[in-house]
């Protein structure tokens, strides 16, 4: 059984304030007159109306729905999940810092890949935690963690905690369901795999029926930033055992996620069309981006993900490619972790195939294949 943080075994703490939308459902009516709740109901917001629209200040003026239930039923229904396995928050990275809460001590170890998401290892920092990292397998045309070498870790330090993007960030790698499974049964029983999966949607098999397990030991986070386009509005969500969801309540931040959130999360998962079609569409330029670097010469590992790695052949030329790029208007990403300083990450937008949007790197790959 994973543990949690030792102050979190007792009885609550509970939501002070769960909300009118929450008391409303538990009385089964609408409360027509709110005057508890201390909001600006009555700012006119002429000036928010003007910019954006009625909707978006009607919205403003309110709480969120701290159980953000609009959500959850949407994705219970389209994952085959239940709600009680269910969390919404303000977006993965929200989640990472989150579950550290809940799960670590100060002190405690944490396991994770080194280059991985660096988000990670910020958080886990912050939390007190002592991170120890493992190297990636990284050879040519291939980028990923090495799932073994995580779980021989865990064990040797007596992790509390286990952290994997699947797909992976940066090097866009995909473990399928078996090799995770793997990999949680043989890290420690005590020990919580976090399973970082913000570019799920992007996986060939996403939409398979075990899309939305609740896996025990396991807890999975997604977001709308990526495949839904919200990253400016932050909100993800995660699956769960329903009592590791209990754990997580008690240290979450309960209208972290704001009303338009949630509102254009409704909305995205009602028009499942749309995102469907954007992500086929990715797929489509990340492909045609891998092809056209390797037909350069470049060493491309396969991705399931909304970019492409590039892995150069030193850390000084990765860098230098990366300035020139950058003085030239265009920016891309290189890893800051010393482990993974050769590779450069590109995201898959058509602004990426413009000719001579990248011509530095383009110049880079002609004249070492030569």
């Amino acid at each position: 059984m994973p543990r949690h943080a030792r102050h979190l075994y007792r009885d609550g703490p509970r939501n002070p304030f769960p909300g009118v939308k929450a008391l409303e459902r538990r009385l089964g009516r609408e409360i027509p007159h709110r005057l508890g709740s201390n909001e600006g109901l009555d700012m006119p917001h002429a000036a928010l109306s003007k910019r954006f629209g009625d909707d978006v200040a009607a919205l403003a003026r309110s709480y969120g729905d701290a159980e953000a239930l609009g959500v959850r039923q949407r994705l219970s229904e389209r994952l085959g999940t239940s709600l009680e396995a269910l969390l919404v928050d303000a977006g993965a990275d929200s989640l990472i810092a989150l579950v550290l809460r809940a799960i670590c001590d100060p002190g405690c170890v944490v396991i994770t890949s080194a280059g991985t998401y660096p988000t990670f290892r910020y958080f886990a920092q912050g939390q007190g935690c002592a991170v120890q990292e493992v190297s990636y397998q990284d050879r040519p045309g291939v980028l990923a963690p090495d799932l073994a070498a995580l779980a021989a870790a865990a064990a040797s330090h007596r992790a509390r905690l286990v952290y994997l993007a699947n797909p992976d960030n940066p090097g866009g790698h995909l473990h399928d369901d078996q090799a995770i499974a793997t990999l949680r049964n043989a890290l420690p029983a005590d020990c919580t795999l976090l399973l970082d999966e913000a570019y799920h949607d992007f996986r060939p098999d996403a939409e398979a029926p075990n899309n939305g397990a609740v896996w025990p030991g396991v807890i999975r986070l997604r977001t709308f930033s990526k495949a839904h386009g919200l990253a400016g509005l932050r909100i993800g969500y995660a699956i769960a055992m329903p009592e590791c969801i209990e754990i997580l309540q008690k240290v979450r931040i309960h209208y972290a996620v704001s009303s338009l959130a949630q509102a254009a999360a409704e909305t995205v998962l009602d028009h499942a069309d749309e995102v469907r079609a954007h992500i086929d569409a990715v797929i489509h330029r990340r492909e045609r981006l891998a092809d056209w670097l390797r037909e350069l010469g470049g060493d491309v590992p396969d991705s399931a993900t909304n970019f492409v790695a590039l892995r150069m052949p030193s850390a000084d030329q990765a860098a230098q490619i990366n300035a020139e790029l950058l003085d030239a208007g265009s920016l891309i990403h290189r890893p800051p972790h010393p482990a993974l300083g050769h590779v450069l990450r590109i995201s898959a937008l058509e602004d990426a195939l413009a000719p001579g949007r990248l011509a530095a790197l383009e110049k880079a790959l002609h004249g070492s294949a030569l």
